[in-house]
């Protein structure tokens, strides 16, 4: 059993992201900055342009807020979303499938364990540079209406967590550029419609039931509970909602990539 464990993983993780780091400050600086500015551009344009004409919105809690108080949760945890997916899907996917990164990596002592927790936490680290630029930002035009906030910041790790874990178990299955798009069509949708621009409320009921299994709904709950103030118990299934995508992307990049640069 000891060696079954120890074939999987080494306890060294933090190699494999602090490498991946290294070639993210070297490479991909304009793009990581592009990931923090985006959503900036949509509170400007959308909460605090078309806010005006808008007015308050009821949130799920029932608070009355600013519109752009309303949506700039929702975009943190849309930030949190981008940035995790962007380093465990298409980054993982050329050094997959084309640098073959991996199958380096893991003659050495690194297990997949080691390489999935590395590239997670990399992705991880991306996704909170995206989400604490963009926070700063929130608390500058005051729309971090209550010291709960503070509780966004590892609310935005959580969501980062799940999304890049289940990002790379994914990815690993996927071959080619064309089904990368994929990835894309899947995402659209649930930026849109995930309670990220109007309240639930908007939509028929059985539209609201196929919203709420969405992963980004539960993030932009969370995430929006806490910076307006709407903390309850109720929040704990977001947590676990997340936890279960957690374990469940773990457990299939691990089996995957040992399947295919193991066995």
């Amino acid at each position: 059993m000891t060696g079954s464990i120890g074939s999987l993983y080494s306890g060294n993780a933090r190699s494999v992201m602090a490498r991946g780091w290294r070639a993210t400050r070297s490479t991909n600086s304009l793009v990581v900055l592009s990931g923090v500015v985006e959503p900036i551009f949509y509170l400007l344009s959308m909460g605090l342009g078309l806010g005006t004409l808008i007015g308050p919105v009821q949130t799920s809690g029932g608070a009355s807020v600013s519109y752009a108080a309303f949506i700039a949760p929702a975009l943190l945890a849309v930030a949190a979303m981008n940035g995790a997916i962007y380093d465990s899907t298409w980054n993982v996917f050329f050094k997959m499938q084309f640098a073959k990164l991996y199958e380096g990596m893991l003659a050495t002592s690194l297990g997949p364990l080691d390489v999935a927790l590395g590239e997670i936490s990399l992705a991880l680290l991306r996704g909170l540079l995206y989400a604490s630029g963009f926070m700063l930002v929130m608390q500058i035009l005051g729309l971090n209406l209550t010291w709960w906030a503070l509780l966004a910041l590892p609310a935005v790790l959580l969501i980062a967590f799940g999304f890049a874990s289940v990002g790379m178990a994914v990815t690993s299955y996927l071959k080619t550029f064309q089904q990368m798009d994929w990835i894309n069509f899947m995402l659209l949708p649930m930026f849109l419609f995930s309670a990220t621009f109007y309240p639930l409320s908007v939509y028929p009921q059985g539209i609201q039931y196929l919203i709420q299994a969405l992963p980004l709904w539960h993030g932009v709950e969370l995430v929006r509970g806490l910076t307006t103030g709407q903390v309850d118990p109720g929040m704990l299934w977001h947590v676990l909602y997340y936890a279960v995508m957690i374990a469940v992307g773990l457990v299939l990049t691990t089996r995957r990539l040992r399947a295919l640069l193991l066995d």
